[in-house]
């Protein structure tokens, strides 16, 4: 193993870490899951600290570290979902969202060929909004309950973004596409 394959490993820790995260939330082990979660994000957080400041970065590191994300957040969004701690529209919301990305991803790379995976500016506060709800829901059940009115105006914060991410996806990935094939 080198250097520069760190920031890969440690987001394959992360992707290992989705089950028991989602075995912890679905007992409402809150604490433990809290925990794991808040982990899951440091480690996010390194393996892109790594990569940028070794110039440590690959295609499959910008592949598999939004994948990461993506399977932690929807996996934490459902079963929150499941135990009706989260609404299930939201869910439903978040989920449909990160599909119709992926689909549009695949559909583009078949038809045009490879592209830049990079996230827009919006899209990094929708996930930003996302990590925020699930930490204070299981900070709100787990640890302390935070005063009234704080995970509604978390879930405003997500149904937002996630509605203004979906439509900057679907406007800047729908153009691009369309000039592709004009061309």
């Amino acid at each position: 193993m080198k250097g520069r394959d760190l920031p890969n490993l440690i987001t394959l820790s992360r992707i290992l870490l989705v089950a028991p995260m989602g075995v912890l939330l679905f007992r409402q082990w809150d604490r433990a899951a809290l925990t794991l979660f808040a982990l899951a994000g440091l480690s996010d957080a390194l393996d892109g600290a790594l990569a940028k400041r070794y110039g440590w970065t690959s295609r499959i590191g910008a592949l598999l570290d939004p994948l990461a994300d993506k399977l932690l957040l929807v996996c934490a969004y459902g079963v929150l979902g499941w135990l009706e701690v989260v609404p299930r529209w939201l869910v439903a919301l978040v989920v449909a969202r990160d599909l119709t990305i992926v689909a549009g991803a695949v559909a583009y790379h078949f038809r045009f060929g490879p592209f830049d995976p990079a996230p827009s500016p919006v899209s990094k506060w929708n996930t930003t909004a996302q990590i925020v709800l699930v930490l204070a829901v299981l900070f709100d059940r787990g640890v302390y309950p935070l005063a009234g009115g704080w995970i509604e105006t978390f879930m405003a914060m997500v149904l937002v973004t996630t509605v203004a991410s979906w439509a900057d996806y679907l406007w800047v990935w729908g153009r691009r596409g369309w000039q592709e094939a004009r061309r």
